[in-house]
């Protein structure tokens, strides 16, 4: 029987959607250095923790700056953002993390820096909503590697397998099946996933509002249960 008791939301794309935030301030510091960011450098960004992304730009922008710098302009720009507009919502996204955390222990695990995960969750009002919050800084590695999603299972002391990711990126959901948990893919729309990702993920649902957590569980068990009675239907994303 397929026990879920804990589920683990990545932050941006999934609670806020954010995605294009970060890349809106990567490409204005990068104009400011006299470079430009390109959608190539998004994708060798994604998922990756603080001090890694900030190598990264680094590198592709060729710029003789300490990375710290880097990474301080990148967080202090998306921050401020957060302060200045306040969280760019998603469609019923904040009431269903509301929602799941009233059920179950829930966890944010993010590759974002800690303090811009801490403006998202106050501009939202979902300060206080999850019992840990985990940033990839805190960890070895960052996304597709599992150990922000294995660190948040640990705080929340909880077997991996028992713990639902939701996640929208490929990385992340690459993450989330590394760490040998039952990930959920909502694919954003502002900044959708890379193609194939939705063949990776256990379940695909459109929006997060319709996050049925133990209807997932049960309709695991159904599958399962038609795999071992021979051949039939296993669908694995469902719509």
């Amino acid at each position: 029987m397929t026990v879920i008791r804990a589920v683990i939301f990545d932050l941006d794309g999934v609670l806020v959607d954010s995605e294009i935030w970060w890349d809106d301030v990567r490409r204005d510091l990068a104009r400011g250095w006299g470079r430009s960011w390109t959608a190539d450098d998004r994708a060798a960004v994604m998922g990756a923790n603080s001090a890694a992304w900030a190598a990264i730009m680094r590198e592709r922008l060729d710029l003789d700056l300490p990375e710290p710098v880097i990474e301080r302009a990148v967080v202090d720009g998306v921050v401020e953002r957060y302060r200045r507009e306040g969280a760019p919502r998603i469609d019923g996204a904040v009431e269903a993390a509301r929602r799941i955390a009233t059920h179950r222990p829930s966890a944010v695990a993010s590759s974002a820096h800690r303090d811009v995960i801490d403006a998202a969750l106050a501009s939202t009002g979902l300060d206080g909503t999850f019992t840990v919050i985990v940033s990839s800084d805190e960890v070895a590695r960052g996304k597709p590697a599992p150990d922000v999603y294995l660190e948040a299972a640990r705080r929340l002391g909880m077997p991996p397998a028992d713990c639902l990711v939701v996640e929208d990126s490929r990385n992340g959901v690459l993450a989330g099946r590394a760490a040998g948990m039952t990930v959920v893919l909502v694919p954003n729309v502002s900044v959708p996933p890379a193609p194939g990702t939705a063949d990776l993920a256990d379940h695909v649902i459109g929006r997060l509002a319709d996050l049925d957590v133990d209807a997932i569980a049960a309709e695991d068990d159904g599958a399962r249960s038609s795999v071992s009675a021979g051949p039939g239907p296993n669908r694995a994303n469902p719509g």
